[in-house]
């Protein structure tokens, strides 16, 4: 024999009465909460608030959010590749502790240091004047470099816009809340922040600028980066990379020819130097090849040598 239904259960026909209710042009973008208040509100109770949850999940498999909400546009992630050298530059802007709680000093960087400063507070002038040096630095010609941001006020500032429009520079951004979008400045920062001697508060401006004169000559041409085949940023920006991987190759073979029961499965080869590297890239292999087809590419470097804009002092050209 089947089990008698509660006396308390709704009828069929009290079922559809709510269900209709509840997808009524009026109530059709509506929580069941509000429909049951609405509803007591006009003096009809047709069921709980709890009840109406359980008959649209019956009928439909699921409850959704059931309200127009308003759609934000999706952001395409930037998709960069970098094949050479100074093609694309990313930066961004930290704070460095001072004397007093309030005081920050910044910095702005590429993967390989082609500029960098250290100021009492953010400014679009500054961030304006620290690219139109490093890009005279490094000679930069149109339609060449692309500056990868984050959606900073100094990024997105007109200043800034202006100028790189006016050398011709391509500029991208991050996607809105996307921190992951400009991977290489935010590792460049940790780099920084877990030196040994890292100070918990720089003590003057002078500190802080010495302090990153120090890191930047290090990071640049003693830093065995992960990321490019532990070779320093120095090497693969001035064309060393190749040569590098040589005598890494021969030291290796030696060593392999002295001890070669050292080597159990084979012998040594030095980890390769990355021919590309990306930011978000495609997940179809059609896609990045498209993408490099048409140049339009991320440089994790920059060619020549940095020099700090301490005093926004007039820019001159570095030599390797």
């Amino acid at each position: 024999m089947g089990t008698r239904p509660a006396c308390r259960a709704l009828t069929d026909a009290e079922r559809e009465g709510v269900l209709a209710e509840l997808h009524s042009e009026r109530f059709v973008d509506a929580s069941p909460a509000q429909v049951w208040a609405r509803l007591l509100d006009e003096g009809r109770y047709l069921a709980s608030e709890r009840t109406m949850y359980r008959l649209l999940a019956a009928r439909h498999g699921g409850v959704r959010e059931r309200r127009d909400q308003l759609a934000h546009s999706p952001y395409a992630a930037p998709e960069l590749l970098a094949e050479r050298p100074n093609e694309v530059w990313s930066w961004d802007i930290t704070k460095l502790k001072g004397p007093a709680k309030w005081t920050h000093y910044l910095y702005v960087f590429s993967r390989y240091a082609v500029g960098w400063t250290v100021q009492h507070r953010e400014s679009s002038e500054v961030a304006r004047a620290l690219i139109a040096q490093a890009c005279e630095q490094q000679q930069i010609t149109r339609d060449q470099l692309t500056v990868h941001a984050d959606r900073g006020p100094s990024m997105t500032s007109k200043p800034v816009a202006f100028l790189l429009a006016e050398l011709g520079v391509t500029k991208t951004h991050n996607r809105p809340y996307t921190s992951t979008d400009n991977p290489y400045s935010e590792a460049q920062f940790k780099t920084l922040k877990y030196r040994p001697g890292f100070p918990a508060r720089f003590d003057s401006i002078e500190h802080a600028r010495g302090f990153c004169r120090e890191f930047f000559a290090y990071y640049n041409d003693e830093h065995r980066h992960s990321g490019i085949g532990l070779m320093a940023p120095a090497a693969v920006h001035y064309g060393r990379a190749e040569q590098t991987y040589t005598d890494r190759q021969r030291a290796l073979e030696a060593a392999y020819a002295a001890t070669p029961e050292r080597f159990v499965h084979r012998a040594p080869t030095p980890p390769p130097v990355p021919a590309a590297a990306w930011i978000n890239k495609p997940k179809s292999e059609e896609a990045a090849h498209c993408i490099s087809a048409e140049t339009v590419s991320f440089g994790l470097t920059g060619s020549g040598r940095a020099r700090p804009l301490d005093r926004m002092e007039p820019p001159r050209a570095s030599r390797p």
